[in-house]
């Protein structure tokens, strides 16, 4: 069982900056790759950024390309989302998630075995 954790989200304006962190905790695995979706209201839940835990290789989604950053912290065990240059459309409820077999597309949601509450970011005009 992996429990993950949000915190981070919060009101900001455009062009405005936040971190997303998600403690991880609980039975992980050496394959362990961790990502942030996001879903805005009426709209499908969608792919921000993941990072494979022990290469520390990332991916993005394009439309966060250059102001998103994924980072880890192993010592604390916890995944971050630093949000720059926040747009309106970055508005949504952010999850973070946990894949632990190693599987290639991270960027697919049902490729995730455990997910966050979700924290809420607005981005106000």
């Amino acid at each position: 069982q992996v429990q993950l954790v949000e915190s981070g989200g919060g009101l900001v304006q455009v062009g405005g900056s936040l971190r997303l962190s998600c403690a991880v905790s609980g039975r992980t695995f050496s394959n362990l790759a961790m990502g942030w979706f996001r879903q805005a209201p009426g709209k499908e839940r969608e792919f921000v950024a993941a990072i494979r835990w022990s290469s520390g290789s990332t991916y993005y989604a394009d439309s966060v390309k250059g102001r998103f950053t994924i980072s880890r912290d192993n010592a604390k065990n916890t995944v971050y989302l630093q949000m720059n240059s926040l747009k309106p459309e970055d508005t949504a409820v952010y999850y973070c998630a946990a894949e632990l077999s190693g599987r290639s597309y991270l960027y697919r949601a049902y490729e995730y075995d455990y997910w966050g509450q979700g924290t809420q970011v607005t981005v106000s005009s």
